[in-house]
């Protein structure tokens, strides 16, 4: 049986921590849910997302070399934004996961045939190019000219997070960033 605790922000501390891993096993898992509201001041605003975004460092020729900057600048700051920028980035995703930008996508492909896995590495590579870059595309996905891919992208979060706690990031961002996963978009 599964049991829920509905808990005021404000009563959340360390001794309620404590107390829960007391009563309940060491195994147990414990999700947290925060249900879609506005906060009086966003945790981690968009412009805060597009710094990051702007931090990776294209004269390196390694991919994952190109986000340590990100990485580094988001495991410099609280914990609950590697979680936020997940967020963020799925969105941003999600809203390319349409079927005119995949459309564009496959016009410049040799063949017809849409990879579910390029094609969003192709969405990660628009997210990565800036947010004036992904404004135009998601506006316009005729202007998706060329399929560049960048799937290190979708390693900031995980790296950030491993940095700072020394643990794998296991999360599900709130948007489902897999391609077709925007099944309205897609209709």
């Amino acid at each position: 049986m599964t049991t829920v605790l509905k808990i005021n922000i404000n009563d959340l501390s360390v001794p309620f921590f404590q107390e829960l891993i007391q009563k309940f096993q060491h195994t147990t898992e414990v999700e947290i849910r925060i249900p879609k509201q506005k906060a009086k001041k966003d945790l981690f605003t968009e412009i805060q997302f597009w710094k990051l975004i702007n931090a990776l460092d294209w004269s390196q020729s390694d991919r994952y070399k190109v986000i340590e900057p990100a990485v580094r600048q988001l495991a410099a700051m609280p914990i609950v934004n590697c979680y936020l920028f997940a967020d963020k980035l799925a969105e941003k995703l999600y809203q390319l996961d349409t079927r005119a930008h995949g459309d564009a996508y496959l016009a410049n492909e040799a063949d017809d045939y849409l990879s579910v896995d390029d094609f969003l590495y192709v969405r990660c590579s628009i997210v990565a190019e800036g947010l004036e870059y992904y404004e135009t595309i998601l506006k316009n996905p005729a202007e998706l000219t060329e399929n560049n891919s960048f799937e290190a992208l979708l390693s900031i979060a995980d790296d950030a997070y491993k940095q700072k706690t020394g643990k794998d990031f296991d999360y599900h961002a709130t948007y489902n960033y897999e391609t077709y996963s925007n099944k309205k978009a897609w209709k």
